[in-house]
């Protein structure tokens, strides 16, 4: 009787991390050394922000993403907080606005200009004070335009309209103890949080309310985190009563008892979990860890499944993710982090190999675009709005080999081409030995050459096309068998 071992099908099976060349990399670079566990790096499809030392305040640097290499000690950054900056978040919804949280107790939202600092930035568009210890925890509203939630070591939760620096909700009376994390669900009707009497929330920002709540999500007394999945579901990470990190799976209709539990190892760094909706993927980073983690989740038991594990030499201080549409798309390039060293950051890029290099749909589904779906007046009034998709196809670059393609058949059409004009050229000389050499039965018969060879083109250029299609519809037949799907 023979034992085959079946393999779970997954396009994310071979999925591999690779971190970027030394010259892609940005040097010299004083990452702050606060104690707090905040991923200290924010990215977009323009910009990196890193939270950085500073002597007297608190400040973060913004560079544009290629502004690699060495960067100068009097490169400007935006330094207009009185304590150490803690946390930093990217507007979703513009590229050139971040807001930051210090222990000063305020929140600062800043506009980067179009290309980068050229001068400190001191000004902020607006300050929101409103907390009474120091925030450690900033997030943008998902779908809402100008919605920005903080959360500081006073215990309160503030959701503030940027737009009119007004504060809409406190939520002072949930948190008994120390707020680790708060995550926001797909379409921002509600956020869950990690606290520090091991509970996990789930919160009704509008009304206040607690929708739900499981106490002991993770036994250990460290840090924990809890974040809103997709399908509504929850995933959180922390530690076991022995000190094992653990990966849990939840559902809000029932938290009694996890859906999925998971024990990796017994190191202490909290973990950071990172989540992509349109993969489901999650990303687990250790601070203090050398390595990045990754599972994928999906609606059958045991429901997280581990996927592999990126491993470099050195620790980790803090990690960023790049959004969905700043990615490389014709290089099957999924996901992108930005590693923290103590002196420089690091990319490292996730990728799906793949034979063929046309656009892969299955590995881009629609994502989450630039635009609000809300104005921040229609989300206090009651409405809820899924992020507004967009498709990353449009960002897809045919790669050198694609354009060596074409080139190729451009190559056999002009072969082609060539070998009718000379059929035709040696059928026009047989018939011009037969007929009289006038001039003008000569002109009549080149006239009539070049109509032929026009139509000849014509019929060659849509049989290229036919043909670039069918070998397109072929290898995508074919990446499909090679991933199981098929």
């Amino acid at each position: 009787m023979s034992f085959r071992k079946v393999v779970r099908q997954s396009k994310f099976r071979h999925v591999f991390g690779q971190p970027v060349k030394n010259d892609q990399c940005y040097e010299d670079i004083r990452v702050s050394r606060v104690t707090w566990d905040s991923t200290f790096c924010a990215v977009n499809s323009k910009f990196l922000a890193v939270i950085i030392e500073a002597s007297g305040g608190g400040a973060f640097l913004v560079l544009p993403l290629n502004k690699t290499g060495r960067i100068d000690k009097a490169y400007p950054t935006v330094c207009g907080h009185t304590g150490p900056v803690l946390d930093i978040d990217w507007c979703p919804h513009n590229d050139e606005v971040i807001a930051s949280g210090s222990e000063d107790c305020t929140v600062m939202v800043w506009q980067i200009p179009e290309n980068g600092l050229v001068s400190p930035l001191t000004e902020p568009v607006v300050v929101l004070e409103g907390h009474t210890k120091r925030v450690g925890i900033i997030t943008w509203h998902p779908t809402a335009r100008n919605v920005l939630l903080s959360a500081g070591c006073d215990n309160v939760v503030l959701i503030w309209n940027v737009g009119t620096a007004e504060e809409l909700y406190r939520l002072d009376t949930l948190h008994p103890d120390l707020i680790y994390n708060v995550s926001w669900n797909r379409n921002g009707s509600l956020f869950c949080t990690a606290c520090k009497d091991k509970s996990v929330r789930i919160v009704d920002p509008r009304r206040g309310t607690l929708v739900a709540e499981r106490e002991k999500a993770h036994e250990g007394a460290r840090p924990m985190r809890a974040i809103f999945l997709a399908d509504g579901k929850v995933f959180t990470t922390g530690f076991s009563r022995m000190s094992e990190r653990q990966l849990a799976l939840w559902d809000p209709e029932n938290l009694e008892e996890p859906m999925a539990l998971q024990e990796l190892d017994s190191s202490n760094g909290a973990l950071l979990p990172f989540y992509d909706p349109d993969t489901s993927m999650v990303y687990v980073c250790g601070k203090g860890d050398s390595s990045i983690r990754y599972f994928e989740i999906t609606d059958e038991p045991p429901y997280i499944h581990f996927l592999n594990t990126f491993t470099s030499k050195e620790p980790q201080r803090g990690m960023g993710s790049m959004p969905k549409r700043g990615l490389e798309v014709s290089k099957c390039e999924i996901a992108r982090f930005y590693k923290l060293h103590e002196r420089k950051c690091e990319p490292i890029v996730m990728t799906v190999p793949r034979k063929s290099d046309l656009f892969q749909d299955d590995l881009y589904p629609d994502t989450a675009g630039p635009e609000a779906a809300l104005e921040a007046e229609e989300w206090v009034s009651g409405q809820d709005a899924d992020p507004i998709l967009i498709s990353l196809r449009e960002a897809y670059v045919p790669s050198k080999q694609r354009d060596l393609k074409l080139s190729r058949r451009n190559v056999l059409s002009d072969s082609r081409l060539a070998s009718s004009s000379r059929l035709g050229a040696s059928t026009s000389a047989a018939t011009t030995t037969d007929a009289s050499p006038s001039g003008s039965l000569t002109g009549a018969g080149e006239a009539g050459k070049l109509e032929e060879v026009m139509q000849e083109l014509r019929a060659l250029r849509i049989l290229v096309k036919e043909q670039g299609e069918r070998i397109g519809r072929l290898e995508e037949q074919l990446g499909r068998m090679e991933n199981g799907d098929a």
